[in-house]
């Protein structure tokens, strides 16, 4: 098993995954874990811009939203050559982000069934932009399946994949070591 990322090399790990995935939560646990900076590109953007994620996708639209994020990926890749990195749940399907997240690091897709995301959503739903108008669980399941099948291409992309029950930091850290001896 891998017990740490050398300190001399450059190494990204770039989780990607649907909302409520656990994306941040994980990412903090494998940046303590590989001794790694750690960042979330929402708070990443937030910190940048000066507004947060609801007001920029008022002001700016998806389309707005989507270019910011692309900026400021690049952006944080360019100052991290060693790094976790949580990105937003959109982020790999736009702008070529997905190539570009395969290009710089390790991508890793947390693979968390639609239910455990809607148990998961349901108490943030209204912070979350493109699900704030949802009325209740059974339209969240509905919103997440469709947005699932649109994504899937894009989070298959990751050279990693993690589902649920097995991804924590050890089954990550197995995962890393197991495609650096064979990928």
């Amino acid at each position: 098993m891998l017990a740490h990322i050398p300190r001399d090399s450059v190494f990204r790990l770039h989780l990607v995954g649907m909302p409520g995935a656990g994306k941040t939560t994980l990412g903090r646990a494998l940046a303590v874990r590989f001794e790694l900076p750690f960042r979330d590109l929402d708070e990443e953007i937030v910190r940048r811009s000066g507004q947060t994620v609801p007001e920029l996708f008022e002001q700016r639209g998806e389309a707005g939203f989507r270019e910011l994020e692309a900026q400021v990926l690049r952006a944080v890749v360019a100052e991290q050559p060693r790094m976790v990195l949580a990105t937003g749940g959109g982020t790999p399907c736009f702008a070529q982000n997905a190539d570009f997240l395969n290009q710089t690091g390790l991508t890793l897709w947390l693979d968390v069934p639609v239910e455990e995301l809607v148990r998961r959503l349901m108490a943030g739903a209204q912070q979350r932009p493109l699900l704030a108008s949802l009325p209740s669980p059974a339209a969240l399941e509905l919103r997440l399946c469709a947005t699932i099948e649109a994504r899937r291409q894009f989070y298959a992309a990751a050279k990693l994949r993690c589902t649920a029950a097995g991804c924590t930091p050890e089954a990550v850290a197995a995962l890393i070591g197991r495609y650096r001896t064979t990928g």
